[in-house]
């Protein structure tokens, strides 16, 4: 089995996967999350190295199991849907700042939130290798998107967003009967007879959608660097899962990732002009992966270099 490209995984695999993921979400809600606390830096530490091994265990199954070609892949999607989810996060915590979510409750909407972020990306990774298949030109269509949303990055602030504009949060207000303020960690409280929303249920909603709209950058992207689903669909989700613990490490120092935004744009044009010109020249997996990691390697190192020296250029 070793070195060979299989089609597709067989559907034993699906199922076998879902369930591994399901259980480890089921042990973090049951038991890392039982009595709900703020996450506090060294817990969020440890649990994204927890998942970046976990991820790396698996994509050295891959390596093993499919070969080369398939194991870099997999890699390649893992630190693209990876290092996006950095731009997901800082849009969290303006979110999370927004609605004024106590910190021992944001783990709790972000749990929900991931959970059906796995359905939907799901039922868009299927939709998008349907596609792919059928239609050839949609691959180009998908790449020039991202060409331009990468180049819309560079030349806007995508962080400065206004919850209070969203069209949802303007609907749920007017129309969903709701508390006026928090019921500790509960999405729905009965009072008075009446089955009330509470705004933790609001928050859910608008972080669910907010990655939905990600999710059109990031699932195109991972596309252009394998068409298999199933390994596109893996990566996804294991950067998913590494998304919680990410968002209360960087929650304080995100700001000063300031060039990772850049670096992120760069990624987004590179693969977008990959895979629109996919038919006239072919670039390497692994070729790929080394632009990408040097990329966000760049954008790191420079945004750590302007934080110690500071705007003047000295320390």
């Amino acid at each position: 089995m070793t070195g060979h490209l299989p089609p597709g995984a067989p559907l034993w695999f699906w199922v076998a996967f879902n369930a591994l993921i399901v259980a480890l979400l089921m042990v973090d809600l049951g038991i890392f999350q039982r009595h709900p606390h703020s996450m506090r830096k060294r817990e969020a530490t440890l649990r994204v190295a927890a998942m970046v091994t976990l991820a790396m265990l698996f994509n050295a199954w891959v390596f093993y199991a499919w070969g080369h070609q398939r194991g870099l892949e997999f890699l390649a999607g893992y630190l693209i849907e990876y290092s996006l989810s950095v731009d997901n996060v800082f849009v969290f915590i303006v979110i999370m700042n927004y609605f004024d979510v106590a910190k021992a409750h944001q783990h709790r909407v972000l749990f929900w939130g991931i959970l059906s972020a796995l359905v939907m990306r799901g039922a868009f990774i299927a939709l998008g290798a349907a596609l792919l298949r059928r239609f050839e030109w949609v691959g180009i269509l998908m790449g020039a998107f991202l060409v331009f949303t990468g180049v819309r990055l560079m030349l806007t602030d995508e962080h400065q967003i206004h919850p209070e504009r969203n069209p949802v949060v303007r609907f749920f207000r007017r129309f969903v009967p709701m508390t006026s303020s928090y019921r500790d960690a509960r999405f729905v409280v009965k009072e008075a007879g009446r089955l009330l929303a509470t705004p933790l249920l609001l928050v859910l909603i608008v972080v669910e959608i907010t990655d939905i709209l990600f999710s059109v950058d990031s699932i195109p992207a991972i596309f252009a660097v394998t068409r298999d689903p199933f390994i596109v669909y893996t990566s996804n989700v294991f950067a998913i899962l590494g998304l919680r613990a990410l968002y209360f490490l960087l929650a304080g120092v995100l700001d000063e990732l300031r060039y990772l935004k850049l670096g992120l744009a760069f990624v987004l044009v590179f693969v977008g002009l990959k895979m629109a010109g996919e038919k006239l020249v072919h670039v390497s997996i692994g070729v790929s992966l080394g632009i990408i990691a040097a990329i966000l390697g760049i954008a790191t190192l420079a945004s750590i270099i302007h934080d110690r020296t500071g705007p003047s250029g000295k320390r």
